[in-house]
């Protein structure tokens, strides 16, 4: 079988995309699920979220066992586990067979993502580095952009059942790329500094008291945290917003696709700064402050008659605000306490990541349910975008060549 040959670093990046398509293919397929398995709005809502279990509670654990088993190993065995468990839900009865496969394509994404900066700083030289991590920081907003593109045109022509046999050939694909074209970590070893070989006798235990231990590690994946639990929160209710508001779900669909699609230029931006010598913290205090501005725009009763100002400022906040995971995953690979914990140190980043989009949308779906409206959405986001800004405040960040 013939790949285009492309960087490796750029395979581990379309890896992380096509990982990414798994989490974005389930909210336009909860309405024809619902339909043809019975389902319940509770059951859906347990469907959306379960995706996230494994990285909510074992995200950490996770990044220690890919440190010890390989990480390159890691991105292949994730993809294929997301290859058996779409395949699989293509002879799914029940909700419940749906639920107990979401929760290995959470682990199954876990295990393609953890590793993959850790990858990519042995594929790259320390130079491209920051550049490089920063698209890395677009696989979640472009395969998510991709799979609301998408999703309705292919089940419409595939029904649901062959959207997720579709993708779930598209992860045994990428694993096999993956495996022919990116190389096993003893090649590239030259490319990151070497560990020591106490460190690389650690045990995983170890490994992880010195990751959280470590106040550097605690620091990024709070801010990441309060990115991703106020992103996940406005994005994942657009949809609802707008049919609200009297839009068609394909209308909807495509404004919420386009508003995560555009996270892409900060995540771009955040590598290319930081590799310009632009301060880290800077990068967070716009990512922040924009996230906090942006959503008093789009959802405060200042401007509540004038809906294309408020749908700029969805797109300002999403776009703007993606310089924050573009300098969070430069940032992981520079605070880890060795080279032994980075992917460690990534996990807890992701798992503090979960959490967040865990807790960020039903916080804010109660907060509109109290109040009658989404008009005070920017009060929940606005206090963790300020909690965001005293957090980078705090921390020196340093300038990354």
């Amino acid at each position: 079988m013939r790949f285009i040959r492309i960087a490796p670093a750029f395979i581990v990046i379309l890896s992380g995309v096509v990982a990414a398509l798994h989490i974005g293919k389930m909210p336009p397929a909860i309405p024809v699920l619902r339909e043809a398995l019975g389902m319940t709005l509770v059951e859906a809502g347990f469907l959306l979220s379960m995706v996230q279990l494994a990285g909510m509670t074992v995200g950490v654990l996770v990044g220690v066992a890919t440190d010890s088993v390989g990480r390159r190993r890691s991105i292949i065995a994730g993809q294929l586990i997301l290859a058996i468990a779409s395949v699989s839900g293509m002879w799914a009865q029940h909700p419940a067979d749906l639920l107990l496969l979401r929760a290995f394509e959470g682990l199954g994404f876990l295990l393609v993502v953890l590793p993959a900066p850790s990858v990519i700083r042995q594929l790259v030289p320390l130079t491209q580095l920051a550049f490089h991590l920063g698209l890395w920081g677009t696989y979640m907003p472009t395969g998510t952009a991709l799979a609301l593109f998408c999703a309705p045109a292919m089940m419409s022509l595939l029904d649901w059942h062959g959207w997720w046999g579709l993708l779930g050939g598209f992860s045994a694909a990428m694993a096999l790329w993956v495996f022919l074209q990116v190389p096993p970590e003893h090649k590239d070893r030259a490319a990151a500094p070497a560990a020591s070989p106490a460190a690389a006798g650690d045990a995983w235990w170890q490994r992880l008291r010195l990751t959280l231990s470590s106040s550097g590690p605690w620091r990024v994946a709070i801010a990441f945290l309060l990115y991703s639990s106020q992103w996940l929160a406005v994005i994942g209710f657009l949809p609802s917003i707008y049919a609200q508001a009297g839009l068609s779900g394909q209308m909807a669909g495509s404004l919420t696709a386009l508003a995560s699609l555009v996270n892409i230029t900060g995540n771009i931006a955040a590598g290319r700064l930081l590799h310009r010598g632009v301060s880290a913290r800077h990068l967070l205090y716009v990512g922040f402050g924009t996230m906090g501005v942006a959503t008093f725009l789009a959802f405060g009763q200042l401007t509540s008659e004038a809906p294309a100002i408020r749908y700029l400022a969805v797109l300002m906040f999403s776009s703007v605000g993606g310089v924050i995971p573009g300098t969070l995953f430069s940032l992981a690979v520079h605070v880890a306490p060795s080279e032994r914990t980075v992917t460690t140190t990534v996990g807890w980043m992701q798992q503090c990541s979960a959490t967040g989009q865990f807790l960020g949308p039903p916080l804010v779906a109660w907060l509109a349910s109290q109040t009658g409206g989404w008009h005070w959405t920017w009060v929940a986001t606005g206090i963790a975008s300020l909690i965001g800004l005293l957090l980078a405040r705090g921390v020196n960040f340093t300038r990354h060549a």
